[in-house]
């Protein structure tokens, strides 16, 4: 919205600086970022008085989350709030793109609130169906891999970009949309998977995204594309102002999530998120990619698939427990050590992701 101030600009002014990307980019950062810190005390007392007994913990986790008891759910309504609010003050409102990421970013979250709301209201951990849920989700899902497709340039559209092998291109055809579909989905899923310590997620999240967003940033410059050597998607750049309100309202979020954990992000924030990712990967055409800088989340939705399959199948498990975090935690890591090594490992993965846009 702010962009409109660039129309009062003479082209030497205060005005003018509304046109980079890269300004109205830490103007949304420290717009979420604020909002996090003025809108997180009042949420979370709401949270609290509404939700009662908060978010019900599982009889059959680590004994060690049964102290968390009574914490309230649902703190990804300040995130997705803060980002909202920083992506219309100073994004591009006639960028599809930024339209796409929102459109896919608030129906997940919707999708999580929903879900969050039934598992508070009857105290069961159970909540929405999962088949309902994926049903949802592939059909917002659908909708937003068909928009990306109109909006990519011919010469990429239904087509799959590979990284270091840049000249090649796979053409999906129509088979494309569902490939876009799964990519949205699984990785909504996948963070909703991690979401189960204190920080665990957030973190991670805000890595991968600064990293595709810098990505989309790049990929939207023709300048830029003919240096890396990678496809231009135009209208990609503006992502980078969703992305930034995204990280300032995550780091607004942990300072509340920080162990011992005030709010729970619920499956409000980490299905909004991880369909946020998703989404923008989508759009800047790097699908393979997410996979790389959001590895973590991968090993996540892996370590459950795997612990699914193989228990039924033998009647042994794998894992001490699924997801991943769990195992370890079984295993005796505290819970803060667990956390960090992710980041660790999420900040590694992000450097070889972006290593991708300019090795051959």
């Amino acid at each position: 919205m702010l962009y409109w101030l660039t129309e009062l600009s003479d082209g030497g002014d205060v005005f003018n600086l509304f046109r980079y990307i890269t300004f109205r980019s830490g103007g949304a950062f420290l717009t979420a970022l604020v909002f996090g810190f003025i809108f997180g005390p009042p949420l979370i007392n709401v949270l609290r008085r509404t939700q009662g007994k908060g978010q019900p913990i599982r009889s059959d986790g680590p004994e060690g989350h049964l102290a968390k008891s009574g914490t309230p759910t649902m703190g990804g309504l300040l995130i997705v709030g803060a980002l909202l609010t920083s992506t219309l003050f100073w994004a591009r409102l006639d960028n599809p793109f930024v339209w796409l990421v929102l459109f896919v970013t608030m129906c997940f979250g919707l999708i999580g609130f929903w879900d969050d709301y039934a598992k508070v209201s009857k105290q069961n951990h159970k909540g929405v169906p999962g088949k309902v849920r994926l049903a949802l989700g592939f059909l917002i899902a659908g909708v937003a891999a068909y928009w990306a497709s109109m909006y990519h340039p011919s010469e990429l559209q239904y087509q799959l970009a590979l990284p270091v092998f840049k000249d090649t291109l796979i053409n999906m055809g129509l088979f494309f949309i569902p490939f876009a579909m799964f990519v949205i989905v699984g990785a909504a899923n996948a963070v909703n998977l991690t979401d189960g310590l204190d920080g665990l997620a957030i973190m991670p999240v805000m890595i991968a995204a600064v990293t595709l967003g810098i990505i989309a940033y790049a990929v939207g410059r023709v300048d830029f594309t003919e240096y890396l050597d990678v496809h231009y998607v135009p209208g990609t750049g503006e992502i980078l102002v969703f992305v930034a309100g995204l990280a300032g309202g995550g780091l607004g979020f942990l300072w509340y999530n920080a162990p011992p954990a005030a709010v729970f992000m619920g499956d409000t924030g980490s299905l909004a998120l991880g369909g946020a990712l998703g989404a923008i990967a989508v759009a800047a055409k790097h699908e393979i990619v997410l996979g790389i800088v959001g590895g973590i989340f991968v090993v996540e939705a892996l370590s459950v698939i795997i612990q699914v399959m193989y228990f039924k199948r033998t009647g042994k498990r794998v894992f001490l427990m699924a997801p991943i975090h769990h195992h370890y935690e079984k295993k005796g890591w505290a819970e803060p050590q667990i956390v960090i090594r992710f980041w660790i490992i999420a900040l590694i993965l992000a450097m070889i992701g972006l290593a991708t846009l300019k090795v051959r």
